[in-house]
């Protein structure tokens, strides 16, 4: 009844004179006009005046409480001819959405709360993504999807043309689902993807063993290798090396060792089985264990490698005993087995342990005059000790040396070199660093370009800064507050106030509302420079862009994304 009744007074209130918005909402007597309006509707309903020429008034209200409140319009009989089309319903969702990553779009349709399969599937069928393996990825991975709507998206996804319906589809599922613990999940994609015709790998094995392992689930990942016949897979001896490995690396090598005896004479081993138990231990310092495994390792007939020799140096390395390693390590040549990379980065690492750079210094000259190629590892191990060091040209005299072998870092070594560099000291050498990689045609991630951002605003370089954020666009990266942020306190450190206000207002007109620290920096020089007119031009803009993002923030604090 008070819906009916408040239903009653809207419609009412549909019916009175119409005045533009703009009015009404800049007008100072913008309140005793609605005071007005209100009093008319009510002696209007009173005396039953009502004329037949306000159906678009109530089309409108109508419709309004119908996106509010669960109202069906199928059965109004109000007239639909004002109604906008389909077309322009398209058009203004797409508006809305506009800003939102494919994957973003997809996840959101999640959010309303759909009712049923179909209904999710028509959604995300009108959600206009170009769908792709990588769209896929990014949907299972990111957010905070729940194990059924994993799975109804994925199914829905598998269905299209562009997805390729093979083991890699399946592998993504997979480890998103183990990454979140839905275990019973995974594995009705692991019985659906036989049923399918498609038959798991070693690959598929791992991702499958590595998620119980990382959930502390040791028993099941153990009990998923003993079953691993129902899946149309052996237990053999590379089947039991995954299971080892993935063990070790959780640091279960006590459960690893423990199942290893247990199978011992069931399944045959070979001379890398006993590697994954000693390079487990090694990472412990535990040279007894080491010890043990070596002399088992010995008597099943299997000699030790490099490998082994690189396991041994690394475990008493960390155990303390770094001239113990020295003995070893001179005494592979009398022992048949000639040191190899692996061994070389094993000796380097000790000895950054201790801090002694003169030592791995020499052993990396060593390498080179026993015909042993250095890796990228060990240039990595070299820089970032020179680096933690402060020792900024010997770490740039790598560098080049690295590039100069043709060895390109990858991304996430090139955002390790320079994280440190931009934490003390001027920003040239990581602009070096920058310019070097990007010559060898390496990719720089978001957030190396933001921490170059960071350094080069704080140091007002500012040519320098607009040079980077230009090339960060070039590479793709969108900006975001916090690019802003920094291109702007940069603009501000030298002076160049207006360039910094028009770059505010194109973050404004992004939807990024500046921090509070940087806009006042502006702000208050920008009085200081008497631009009172362009200070408050300015904070009119800041405090509606504050008032929707607060907005924005309450929409979200409650599960609303509009």
């Amino acid at each position: 009844m008070a819906f009916h009744g408040a239903l009653h007074s809207l419609r009412s209130l549909s019916r009175a004179p119409r005045y533009p918005l703009s009015y009404l909402v800049h007008s100072p007597i913008s309140s005793s006009l609605f005071s007005t309006l209100y009093a008319q509707s009510n002696s209007l309903h009173d005396e039953h005046r009502i004329n037949n020429q306000t159906t678009l008034d109530e089309s409108f209200v109508l419709d309004q409480l119908s996106n509010l409140l669960p109202i069906s319009r199928s059965n109004s009989s109000t007239a639909t001819l004002f109604e906008p089309s389909n077309s322009d319903k398209q058009i203004e969702i797409r508006a809305v959405d506009g800003f939102l990553l494919p994957d973003e779009k997809l996840r959101g349709v999640f959010l309303q709360k759909l009712r049923g399969t179909a209904a999710i599937e028509h959604a995300l069928d009108n959600g206009g993504v170009d769908l792709s393996v990588d769209v896929v990825a990014q949907v299972v991975n990111k957010g905070g999807l729940g194990a059924e709507a994993m799975l109804v998206f994925f199914n829905w996804a598998i269905r299209k043309p562009t997805i390729a319906k093979d083991i890699e589809t399946y592998h993504i599922i997979l480890k998103a689902l183990g990454r979140r613990k839905f275990f019973t999940h995974m594995m009705q994609i692991l019985h659906h993807m036989r049923a399918q015709g498609i038959s798991p790998n070693l690959e598929t094995i791992s991702i499958v063993m590595d998620s119980f392992v990382r959930a502390q689930h040791v028993s099941k990942a153990i009990q998923m290798f003993r079953n691993l016949e129902e899946i149309g897979l052996e237990c053999d001896t590379e089947s039991l090396n995954l299971l080892l490995q993935c063990l070790c690396q959780r640091s279960h090598v006590g459960a690893a060792n423990s199942f290893l005896n247990s199978v011992k004479g069931k399944i045959q081993f070979n001379g890398n089985t006993y590697n994954i138990i000693i390079g487990g231990w090694s990472r412990h310092g535990r040279v007894s264990e080491i010890e043990r495994i070596l002399e088992a390792m010995v008597a099943d007939g299997f000699s030790a490698d490099s490998s082994t020799f690189s396991f041994i140096l690394e475990g008493l390395g960390r155990a303390g005993r770094i001239d113990d390693a020295v003995e070893i390590f001179d005494s592979m040549k009398g022992k048949g087995c000639m040191p190899d990379t692996r061994v070389y980065n094993a000796m380097i690492s000790n000895f950054i342990s201790v801090r002694n750079f003169d030592e791995c210094v020499r052993y990396y000259k060593g390498m080179s005059s026993n015909s042993c190629d250095p890796n990228i590892d060990t240039y990595t191990k070299l820089i970032a000790a020179f680096l933690k060091a402060r020792k900024v040209a010997d770490a740039l005299e790598m560098f080049d040396e690295m590039l100069g072998r043709g060895l390109v870092p990858t991304t996430g070594t090139i955002t390790s070199f320079i994280e440190p560099l931009c934490s003390y000291g001027p920003p040239y050498a990581a602009m070096m660093i920058y310019k070097k990689a990007r010559k060898v045609g390496c990719r720089i991630s978001l957030s190396a370009y933001k921490l170059l951002l960071m350094r080069l605003s704080r140091f007002g370089k500012c040519g320098m800064l607009l040079n980077i954020w230009e090339d960060m666009q070039e590479c793709g990266y969108a900006s975001d507050k916090e690019v802003y942020d920094y291109v702007i306190n940069g603009l501000c450190n030298i002076g160049h106030l207006e360039n910094a206000v028009l770059v505010m207002e194109e973050s404004l007109q992004k939807g990024f509302c500046p921090s509070r620290l940087v806009y006042s920096k502006l702000n208050n020089k920008l009085l200081a420079s008497n631009k009172v007119e362009r200070a408050y031009k300015l904070f009119l803009k800041i405090k509606h862009a504050r008032r929707y993002d607060n907005a924005q923030r309450f929409w979200r604090s409650k599960g609303w994304h509009f």
